[in-house]
């Protein structure tokens, strides 16, 4: 998703090389969602401190909006816990730690103090981590110019390996505390509160995407004419309305087709529910496989493969209560099914009662051809 809000000039050399690629494949022909960034530029400039959350369901442009905002602003400092071999917190603090010495205390030269520093962070263990992480923030934090800000962005920060550090410290061990004029902006997948792995005693805010559908389908229509703008035969009204429709508002799942389509050179004009998963592109069904493998960790139990069954076969939202009559399974159980799964789940209060679905047909389809549920 080219055309920035922030008018600012795509650049990725201020980022880890590891990013870069992703960055720019991130902003391709990025548009719109001016409600995010004008949220977060209230948050900062509201609050001296703080966390700021971006919430949405997979493939619903997290990544794309913080790699906007971080080209934008190449002063930030950007992690992608997503990106293969960056999901353990040892990862996190080297690279995030050494991005905030190069980019904010070795500016005016190498001191004995920048070398200092550069040497315990190359012989830190990963649980001083956080120590160290808050003391480089602290230090910062007491040279920034009255209007100066030090902003950290992390995408994906539910991507971590719980295993790579102790259960009681904070997700990549990020500071409870935080001093003035510094800030986090986080995009994570929907999860539960008391699971959240953060405990913070800082102002915070969380932006839940999903709670503005008349946006983010307004962002998708301009996304599908900026992107059929070289094909004008295909970007009749009722063509961008349909595929936004299909789409759900999903920007992954609206790329892939639109990419897949173009390889076709001609796209279906009939994107009906079963052509989607006959055309399944490889890069979709390659995101849904790692789904897969989130969902299923070490196999499936039997009542988590009853739960999958009920759910894959339903075009609607079903409640526990519902599940629970389908499969003769205490609701209790289910209810820790559908916790786990969370990420995956779009919930809808329906006559007063919440009910679970897949967040998009194409991934429900998908799971509904895997053998384990034949």
């Amino acid at each position: 998703m080219n055309s920035s809000p922030l008018s600012t000039p795509i650049s990725t050399a201020a980022y880890p090389r590891e990013f870069q690629q992703l960055l720019r494949e991130k902003t391709e022909n990025f548009v719109g969602r001016k409600l995010v960034f004008s949220a977060i530029s209230d948050f900062l400039n509201s609050h001296s401190r703080g966390y700021f959350t971006i919430v949405g369901t997979p493939g619903c442009g997290k990544s794309s909006i913080l790699a906007q905002y971080v080209t934008a602003h190449p002063r930030s400092i950007y992690y992608n816990a997503a990106v293969e071999g960056k999901n353990r917190a040892e990862d996190f603090l080297a690279s995030v730690c050494t991005q905030l010495i190069d980019k904010y205390l070795a500016a005016n030269g190498e001191t004995s103090e920048i070398v200092k520093l550069r040497s315990q962070l190359q012989n830190l263990e990963s649980d001083d981590g956080s120590w160290f992480l808050s003391l480089l923030l602290q230090q910062i934090s007491d040279k920034l110019a009255d209007r100066q800000k030090l902003i950290i962005v992390i995408d994906s920060v539910d991507a971590i390996a719980r295993t790579s550090q102790p259960p009681s410290t904070n997700l990549f061990y990020l500071p409870r505390y935080l001093g003035d004029r510094t800030y986090f902006i986080l995009a994570r997948r929907p999860f539960l509160r008391e699971k959240s792995g953060l405990l913070i005693e800082t102002p915070s805010q969380t932006l839940d995407l999903r709670d503005y559908p008349a946006q983010n389908r307004e962002d998708v229509l301009n996304y599908i004419q900026q992107y059929l703008s070289t094909a004008p035969d295909l970007t009749q009204p009722e063509f961008c309305q349909q595929l936004a429709t299909v789409s759900e508002n999903n920007f992954m799942y609206l790329s892939q087709m639109l990419r897949a389509s173009g390889e076709n050179s001609h796209p279906d004009a009939n994107l009906g529910e079963s052509s989607l998963v006959s055309e399944l592109p490889p890069g979709l069904a390659a995101y849904y496989q790692n789904h897969w493998l989130r969902m299923t960790g070490d196999g499936l139990s039997a009542i988590e493969l009853s739960v999958l069954n009920v759910l894959v076969q339903s075009t609607t939202g079903l409640s526990v209560s519902a599940i629970s009559n389908i499969i003769d399974e205490d609701e209790y159980e289910i209810e820790k099914v559908l916790d786990n799964w969370i990420e995956f789940l779009d919930m809808q209060e329906i006559g007063g009662v919440v009910c679970y679905s897949f967040y998009h047909a194409s991934f429900r389809e998908w799971l509904r051809q895997q053998s384990i549920l034949e």
